[in-house]
């Protein structure tokens, strides 16, 4: 078991508070929690559905505060703080165990002589959550009282109300609930438990991690029912929360068809991973199911099986940019081509003026496209994904929309975006607009602009043409044009070089100029397939991203001797984005470090070590993922979203990659 904590941990508040939970059911939703029991987020919940699949994220099911009474005592297995500062009651006190079975999270309380068990999960392709309670031990009955806390709210909001009426009917083996009149009904079920109505709001549960981000830190939800239940020892009973009207009620039945799935994709990653590795550790394992969490459905007209990634959870949706960065780890590196190619066949259809979009607005709206980078990523996905695949047909098939992107940058498409064709660079930006990664955006004003001609952007640009003219030549197609762009991109790629420094210019050609920032977007260009960089340089860029942005969990957005540095990612938004990429460390930078100090050392076993700490990491924030990113002080507190799709994809390419260049050494 990769995750497991005992009293050493569960006994602390302030420890069991920090470490979060998650588990997905594929198509959008999630639930996800405290290991400790008490709410810190307005994302939290044990059914937070999605009622648009993958997106329209909806909560319902807040949390279930569940007591043991055993031996005439009682014993509250939840914890709640309430908005006066006080903490009642101490459910995390009880703790004896927690673990992940899987991505599945499992507790042991220990009440007196009575050892019980409880785990939740949630049923794939279904807004169904379930939570199993199991009386491990006990030289008596046990009863479970659960009050089910609903809300009906999306789940970027909060809920300050205290007069809502919901309507709340008991059915059999439970409820039904139904927020207002056309909203979607849903239901919490027992078997075997008696069920009485409560109706009555609960206020006052106090958000630490939102005040710590700056926003409203208070919620409140609905008590709607209390389920009891009495189990001997060996008995389980389990709790159900859907939108089915009858989901499956047998818990065991349930529970051993998401092992079973889990265990179906560790036997299909083993069977079809791209190098043979006698022993794989634990932590990537690990890795290989939380990736899962990230694929989930975009259904479209005309193909029902459309696949997609969310960027990650709690809050993003599926990114343009975050899904194409993502797909070679999440997909190839796991064994899982099919779904790689279901999710550059779902992206193609949004291509439009030769873009991909950057985001599907959570509501549904028409995509955004404000991004220069994320369809040059789009090449390097589908480049990858041939690399493993040799798949004709798909490129066949994707041929002229990759012609037609590359026409479209030639004569210009939106925000500016268009070839420079006096040196063959790629230039993009225009006011108030933010188009690479570096996108964070507070009101009118754009952190870091980054207008002109940006180093990641045309180190994409030129490998992308590289690899056109590669596929031109595989359909026995003209490439000579490709090849002859490509070759004066990279006779003028020479101008991001500053001998003064050692390193490049993060842009140039911009309205102030040329940027003498040392950020580390300048890594792509060693780490891409088709480096612009001599081998000089290149050693050069490691050397120096090594030295001055290396942390124990990826690379910092800026230097720190840079008086823009901001070295603790923390406050309200505005504070909080003018430190997003001014100092924070992004996890997903490591592996292109890796490839990149790979390709110039060739030494896999030391690339390899940078990535250790991740493993260490599974047991922190998000248990059994890998965060967003973390401070650029140290000690590098994880921040943002506790599971990200680009840091689990690009830890697992790395790793994959330092394996196989070991095995043919």
């Amino acid at each position: 078991m990769c995750v497991e904590f005992g009293r050493e941990v569960c006994g602390y508040l302030n420890i069991v508070e920090s470490k979060e939970w998650l588990v997905t059911n594929g198509i959008g939703g999630y639930a996800s929690g405290t290991v400790g029991g008490l709410l810190t987020r307005r994302y939290h919940g044990l059914l937070v559905a999605s009622l648009n699949p993958p997106l329209g994220r909806t909560l319902m099911l807040a949390k279930v505060d569940d007591t043991a009474v055993y031996g005439e005592q009682f014993y509250p297995l939840f914890t709640n703080r309430w908005t006066d500062g006080t903490v009642s009651p101490h459910g995390y006190l009880h703790i004896e165990r927690f673990s992940l079975q899987g991505t599945t999270p499992t507790w042991r309380f220990a009440c007196a002589d009575a050892l019980l068990e409880k785990r939740v999960w949630m049923q794939q392709g279904a807004n169904t959550t379930y939570v199993q309670y199991t009386l491990l031990r006990g030289t008596q009955p046990l009863k479970l009282i659960l009050k089910a806390m609903v809300n009906y709210r999306d789940y970027h909001g909060d809920t300050q109300s205290s007069d809502w009426q919901m309507s709340i009917e008991e059915i059999e083996r439970g409820i039904c609930t139904i927020a207002w009149t056309n909203a979607v009904p849903f239901y919490l079920l027992c078997n075997n438990a008696r069920v009485s109505l409560s109706h009555t709001w609960v206020s006052g549960f106090d958000l630490a991690v939102e005040r710590y981000r700056g926003l409203s830190d208070r919620e409140n939800h609905l008590h709607a029912a209390t389920f009891e239940v009495t189990l001997n020892a060996g008995e389980s009973v389990t709790f159900v929360a859907s939108l089915e009207k009858e989901p499956e009620l047998d818990g065991e039945a349930a529970f051993k068809l998401r092992r079973t799935q889990e265990q179906k994709l560790i036997s299909h990653w083993k069977a079809n991973r791209p190098i043979n590795v006698r022993e794989t550790p634990a932590w990537i394992n690990q890795l290989v199911l939380a990736a899962d969490q990230f694929i989930v459905s975009r259904p479209l007209n005309d193909d029902p099986n459309g696949k997609t990634i969310i960027a990650g959870y709690h809050w993003f949706g599926d990114w343009g940019r975050d899904t194409m960065i993502s797909l070679p780890g999440l997909t190839i590196a796991t064994g899982r081509p099919e779904v790689a190619r279901s999710i550059l066949r779902t992206f193609a259809k949004y291509v439009d003026r030769g873009m991909l979009p950057n985001r599907f607005p959570d509501a549904g709206e028409i995509p955004e496209y404000n991004t220069v980078d994320a369809t040059l990523w789009y090449f390097e996905a589908i480049r990858n994904y041939y690399s493993a695949t040799e798949d004709n047909d798909l490129l066949q098939e994707l041929f002229p929309v990759l012609v037609d992107i590359i026409d479209w940058h030639c004569q210009g498409t939106r925000y500016n975006i268009h070839l420079d064709m006096t040196d063959g660079l790629l230039y993009a930006g225009e006011e108030a607009s933010q188009l690479t990664w570096m996108d964070a955006k507070v009101g009118d004003w754009v952190v870091t602009p980054r207008i002109g001609k940006p180093i990641e952007v045309n180190a994409l640009w030129y490998n992308m043409l590289r690899t056109i003219s590669q596929f031109a030549r595989l359909l026995g197609k003209p490439h000579q044009g490709y090849e002859a762009m490509a070759d004066r991109t990279l006779a003028s790629f020479s101008k991001f070089w500053n001998d003064e420094m050692g390193y490049c210019y993060d842009v140039i050609d911009s309205p102030e100029g040329g940027d003498r920032s040392l950020r580390p977007n300048q890594i792509f260009a060693v780490s891409l397939p088709n480096s612009p960089l001599t081998p000089e340089q290149q050693q050069k860029v490691v050397d120096i991203c090594g030295t001055m942005l290396l942390t124990s969990h990826g690379l910092r957005s800026l230097s720190p001797d840079s008086p823009d540095y901001k070295g603790c990612y923390g406050g309200n938004a505005v504070e909080r984005d003018g430190a997003y990429h001014q100092g924070t460390t992004w996890g997903w930078l490591i592996g292109s470090f890796v490839l990149a100090h790979l390709r110039v050392y060739k030494n896999p076993m030391q690339a390899r070590q940078f990535l250790e700490p991740m493993a260490n990491h599974l047991r922190s924030h998000g248990v059994g993922n890998l965060s967003e990113i973390f401070d650029g002080d140290p000690p590098m507190t994880p921040r943002g979203c506790i599971a990200q799709a680009w840091t689990v994809a690009e830890v697992l390419r790395a790793w994959f990659a330092t394996e196989e260049a070991g095995a043919n050494k």
